[in-house]
């Protein structure tokens, strides 16, 4: 009779923690930052039809990296979250907050009691009246939820993306500004050497606090390629 294999839970959990980073750093990375009319996304994604960052209701949006049939399945289903909640309570009622403890709550589920954990990195980010009433949130493969401040970025080197965002991120930028600083953390591989990104390689959408309900907007075409020109070139988005 052969004796049962015994692994301890917390050589599981660490083995299921490192699997999900593995992927989740094979991805080509996220960056989302604030501007002074919003919040701004820009991601390095070729695919015009697999959309690594979308529109979930009025003021919010969401971004991932990762698997993308992981984490499509939970932009689906936020988006009907938030519908539902809109519609039985008010449209006011619907917050990133709130959506960001749904989605920790899926997330952990799946760490925990699932064989194998979503190779995943979420934001879900809410644009207010004001810079100082911006929220982002980013959630990892585990259900860990962190309110950010200002700027996050997630996949490949995420740390090193991370720490150049911080030494050149600044309050108050304007929309080209902060895409020439995302492109720039982009662009930069761990060991300093830049790659070539132009706009048919990114995928770039802002929350735009000033337009009316809903501020989800795509930057696309000849507007993104002045806003890439550098900030001086750009028109007003």
């Amino acid at each position: 009779m052969s004796m049962p294999f015994y692994v301890p839970p917390e050589q599981v959990m660490k083995d299921r923690a490192d699997f999900a980073r593995k992927g989740i750093a094979r991805g080509r990375s996220v960056v989302v930052l604030g501007y002074d009319r919003g919040i701004a996304f820009v991601a390095e994604n070729p695919s015009r039809a697999l959309h690594k960052v979308s529109e979930i209701y009025d003021r919010i949006a969401f971004a991932a990296v990762g698997r993308y049939n992981e984490f499509e399945s939970l932009r689906v289903a936020g988006i009907r979250y938030a519908d539902l909640r809109g519609y039985s309570y008010d449209r006011t009622d619907v917050t990133a907050r709130a959506l960001a403890n749904t989605y920790a709550q899926t997330l952990g589920a799946v760490f925990t009691q699932e064989s194998k954990p979503f190779e995943i990195e979420i934001v879900v980010a809410e644009v207010g009246v004001d810079s100082d009433a911006d929220q982002i949130f980013r959630l990892t493969y585990d259900g860990s939820v962190a309110d950010e401040r200002g700027f996050v970025a997630m996949g490949g080197a995420s740390d090193v993306a991370e720490e150049r965002l911080g030494a050149a991120w600044r309050p108050g930028m304007t929309l080209g500004e902060a895409l020439t600083v995302a492109v720039d953390v982009l662009a930069s591989g761990e060991n300093g050497e830049r790659r070539p990104l132009d706009a048919a390689q990114l995928e770039v959408a802002v929350l735009d606090r000033d337009r009316p309900r809903r501020s989800f907007r795509r930057i696309t075409g000849p507007l993104l390629t002045r806003l890439l020109e550098g900030p001086d070139e750009a028109p007003p988005a």
